[in-house]
């Protein structure tokens, strides 16, 4: 596999996710310094972007079976119920961004039990600073989206560490495994990715998926597409979008025939209701979208499923990015907006 255009190698990174897991899992095990699980009553992540996934992959694959509440909180300050009883992961790839050390710095002086994550920047300073458990991300990897493995699995590793998620190495291990199994498939044989990439063509992607694991799966689609191809995607979730968004669908479709592309995310531990539901939307859907397509996840596993529907849509988004002709690794949008946002008011 290769990309005509693709000055960061985000095409080898994501083909590299394996390994990454592998490093980010063995690395994270040497963390000192952690509370004991008797002592934490709730836990919060703090990021944005790429780096907050780590708390959505958390409350995918971890949450249901943790005996206190996940909270991914995206946004400048720490929750209000934040204390001295919460177990607080501070995400932030670049260590400078600038919501995620603003909440970083307000759940430190709440007295809230911090882990930090950077690859260096004002956050890692902070978190030598404060003496608090650091876990440096590899400052190798291109872009923070490009970094999915090295983020999310650290948090998973301390969480079993500490003994709110145990049999954590196991699942890590399972979701290894499927992921290379699936690298193998897919470079031996593109026509899984191509046929999704080609279904959507042209046109504006809808990511539906199932619960937690979709919902994530969907969301890492969406910002996948955004970024590396630079193109608009919607998504939302099974069964809420059965009781809202399905009724808007109605009105436009000599529009929205033309462009958009239904993608049905599926897992094999849904309900069996949310089955027939991805079944009867699909086919109401049938006249005002221009096609759909599912994909399938596959692996042992709540994590090894997630991340295999993750690395199906990033391969997908690098072939959109193909396809439109666009380089995957550079976001000069973004870049531009964090440059205005620096500037004194």
């Amino acid at each position: 596999m290769r990309l005509a255009l693709d000055t960061l190698d985000m095409l080898g990174v994501t083909l590299s996710l394996p390994e990454q897991i592998e490093l980010a899992a063995r690395q994270a095990k040497d963390v000192q310094g952690l509370p004991d699980h008797e002592d934490i009553q709730n836990v919060v992540v703090l990021g944005m972007g790429g780096s907050a996934m780590a708390g959505d992959v958390m409350v995918a694959a971890a949450g249901p079976t943790m005996p206190v509440p996940v909270v991914v909180s995206k946004d400048y300050g720490a929750p209000a119920f934040v204390d001295s009883t919460s177990l607080v992961f501070a995400i932030s790839f670049s260590g400078n961004t600038e919501e995620t050390i603003e909440a970083a710095t307000e759940a430190y002086e709440d007295g809230a039990k911090l882990v930090v994550m950077a690859s260096g920047g004002e956050l890692a300073k902070l978190a030598g600073e404060w003496g608090v458990p650091f876990v440096s991300i590899p400052d190798s990897i291109p872009q923070p989206r490009a970094a999915i493995g090295a983020i999310a699995i650290p948090p998973l590793v301390v969480l079993e560490k500490v003994g709110l998620f145990p049999g954590s190495s196991r699942w890590i291990e399972l979701c290894i495994e499927q992921l290379s199994s699936r690298r193998d498939e897919v470079t031996q044989d593109r026509s899984l990715v191509s046929e999704i990439a080609g279904k959507i063509g042209q046109g504006v992607p809808l990511i539906y998926g199932a619960d937690s694991l979709g919902q994530v799966a969907a969301l890492r689609w969406k910002n996948q597409i955004n970024e590396n191809a630079k193109l608009i995607s919607w998504t939302a979730t099974y069964p809420e979008l059965c009781h809202n968004e399905l009724a808007g669908w109605g009105q436009l479709g000599d529009v929205t025939r033309q462009l958009i592309t239904l993608v049905n995310l599926r897992n094999p531990e849904e309900h069996p209701q949310i089955a027939r539901r991805v079944d009867l939307v699909t086919a109401i859907l049938d006249e005002v979208v221009s096609g759909s397509v599912e994909v399938f996840a596959q692996g042992e596993g709540e994590l090894a499923q997630l991340f295999d529907l993750i690395f199906i849509g990033d391969l997908v988004s690098l072939e959109l990015a193909q396809t439109h002709g666009v380089d995957p690794g550079p976001i000069p949008v973004l870049v531009d907006l964090k440059k205005e946002l620096a500037k004194p008011i």
